[in-house]
């Protein structure tokens, strides 16, 4: 049982797993405990950013929205790390690809972060930090990507700060350095998992490519979401 707290998420004697999934939105996180969890109780109800832990498989999982940006999730990652206990992290969500390659409902595994953000200089390197996933989350969920025959890629995405970029030449050249797909947290949640010591991974349903301009509806977004939501449980519970 849970009984610290903090600003942000107060689990009121609730527990909170060791793995947890981390969606942006918090509605998702329910979807994901309503659909895959069993006994489930919810630890978190603050600003609206809904936490639940339950078991899947008989294993102890909890599931938590963030928000977006690198800001969000980087309060949420630093206090379920720094004062619930957290190991192992995966975030959960969409991604828009940056190369013909990547097909819509596409899976992403993020063996890096690149990001625009300037949350790593607090960490005070001499150089440039190069956030990267767990491997040994990576191996696992590689692993249950190619049992449950899901199309994948593994490589480095983008973490973003920015949603509506002014300047419209950013794509092709992320583009051009072998960048997979843009989201808005990984970075900050690999470099937090780094400084504590513990796991983390990102793991994205391909919903959007900008290269090519094509685009998924929310009811195929939907359905694509489950495979990746599946094998993020898989790899956090083998």
């Amino acid at each position: 049982m849970s009984a610290a707290s903090t600003p942000h998420i107060q689990p009121n004697g609730a527990p909170i797993a060791e793995s947890i999934l981390l969606p942006g939105d918090p509605l998702r996180a329910k979807f994901i405990a309503d659909t895959y969890l069993d006994d489930v109780v919810c630890f978190n109800e603050v600003r609206g950013m809904l936490g639940f832990t339950g078991t899947y498989r008989g294993e102890q999982v909890s599931v938590m929205g963030t928000g977006m940006g690198v800001p969000s999730i980087s309060i949420y990652s630093y206090e379920l790390i720094h004062t619930f206990g957290v190991k192992n992290l995966v975030r959960v969500g969409s991604c828009g690809a940056m190369q013909t390659s990547v097909d819509l409902y596409d899976v992403v595994i993020a063996q890096a972060a690149s990001t625009d953000s300037n949350y790593l200089s607090q960490f005070g390197c001499p150089g440039t930090y190069a956030p990267i996933g767990s491997y040994r989350l990576l191996e696992r969920t590689v692993a249950a990507a190619r049992g449950a025959d899901q199309r994948f890629h593994v490589g480095n995405i983008l973490s973003s700060d920015i949603f509506y970029n002014a300047d419209d030449t950013a794509v092709d050249r992320w583009a051009r350095m072998g960048i997979l797909a843009v989201e808005m947290e990984s970075a900050g949640l690999y470099a937090n998992a780094a400084a504590a010591g513990v796991d983390a991974l990102g793991i994205f349903t391909v919903s959007d490519n900008l290269i090519e301009g094509t685009h998924t509806t929310p009811e195929e977004r939907q359905t694509a979401f489950t495979a990746m939501m599946e094998i993020a449980l898989t790899a956090v519970t083998k």
